[in-house]
């Protein structure tokens, strides 16, 4: 197995983009992750783009060959990757898994989806619930991480404050990334006066409903310096899986695929947690971002919340949580979500982050999952 670099990196503007289409999107994206390269499009040995729904929300499907004809890259495979809310996260291991057997050199992993061309998506993203025993029954992911929130509350005392908390630092480093979707602060008082959506979780602990692509270039690391003076290196990924539905887990306040994968990913890399010195996670819901910094082995079990409270996951703090604003203030384009904080992690590691930039990183990770954890993918990422 070969060691993998990443060369090239992009990543659209977040939001509810109108005037521009589903493969607009995919396109831009791919465009500047080649140019940040400096490599050319005939270059590129196979594709790899997470996308979750593309038949339900733009009612089209067969979007690998769609985007290699729209970007002129056929005869180049394209391949689409679907893990729900995880399909970014897996369309880029899938691209390091070619470039490490050796099958391919040059691979574009790449995330989109295209959300608000539809009146409710909430059928849509339903979808990747246990459908016979959660949506059709009438479960929506709000109330299903609603009831994850209200069983750690119970179980160790977490406040609805704390998650307001983490709310507010996903905003405040939004604030300062102009890809973000809502690039603006927000208090406390905000989120725990928003809108109820399923209790405890109010509006402003949900991530939004978001358009959106990025794009990654990956080579042989012994080749990388070929391309770029700035190559960041995977130093792990690893997925797991956990089962779909809610009610069949040991326990609802720990995700144990983001467990497994995360201990996966630290033996690949030979690390632990306190090597970790920026992450990227999953914030869908407030709740989540809390039990992602426990389940990655940051805190202990229950102390996520009082991790949030005591400014841990600040930019300062000891470990920074989503410079990028996270899925709350970045946005959340499901299949896109997993490839945009790979761009934010070598962002970071190049040190070129702007205003939200973490100080002396030399190690970042992402983790993205699927539903309420069925899948999980952790990434590890390195200057060397």
């Amino acid at each position: 197995m070969r060691d993998v670099a990443i060369i090239g990196v992009s990543q659209t503007k977040f939001g509810e983009l109108w005037d521009v289409s589903f493969r607009d999107l995919i396109t831009e994206a791919g465009m500047k992750a080649v140019a940040d390269a400096e490599i050319e499009g005939a270059e590129l040995e196979a594709m790899y783009v997470g996308n979750m729904t593309a038949g339900l929300f733009i009612q089209q499907e067969h979007i690998a060959s769609l985007i290699a004809d729209h970007s002129g890259l056929t005869p180049i495979p394209c391949t689409r990757v679907e893990a729900a809310c995880a399909s970014g996260g897996l369309a880029l291991r899938n691209g390091i898994m070619a470039v490490a057997s050796g099958y391919h050199d040059v691979v574009i992993s790449a995330g989109v989806e295209k959300m608000t061309d539809v009146v409710d998506p909430t059928p849509a993203i339903a979808t990747a619930s246990d459908q016979e025993w959660e949506a059709q029954q009438g479960v929506t992911f709000p109330s299903l991480y609603a009831m994850m929130a209200r069983r750690h509350m119970h179980q160790y005392g977490t406040t609805r404050e704390q998650l307001a908390m983490f709310s507010v630092n996903n905003h405040k480093n939004g604030a300062l990334n102009p890809l973000a979707q809502f690039p603006f602060e927000i208090s406390v008082d905000q989120v725990l006066n928003s809108s109820m959506v399923a209790d405890p979780l109010r509006l402003l602990d949900c991530s939004p409903v978001t358009d959106g692509a990025a794009a990654v270039i990956l080579c042989p690391a012994e080749d990388a310096r070929k391309y770029t003076d700035t190559p960041i290196y995977v130093k792990a990924s690893a997925q797991a899986s956990g089962t779909i539905a809610l009610h069949d887990r040991r326990d609802i306040t720990t995700i144990d695929s983001t467990v497994h994968a995360s201990r996966t990913a630290y033996d690949m890399a030979g690390m632990g947690p306190k090597d970790i010195d920026a992450v990227e996670v999953h914030d869908c819901f407030s709740i989540n971002g809390v039990l992602a910094i426990e389940d990655l082995g940051f805190v202990e079990k229950g102390q996520g919340g009082q991790a949030v409270e005591d400014g841990l996951i600040a930019i300062d703090g000891d470990i920074p949580v989503n410079p990028s604003g996270g899925l709350k203030a970045r946005g959340h384009p499901l299949g896109a979500t997993g490839i945009a904080q790979a761009a934010e992690m070598v962002w970071q590691l190049r040190g070129e982050a702007g205003k939200r930039q973490v100080d002396g990183i030399e190690i970042g990770m992402t983790q993205n999952i699927g539903g309420t954890g069925g899948t999980a993918a952790v990434h590890i990422f390195g200057r060397e």
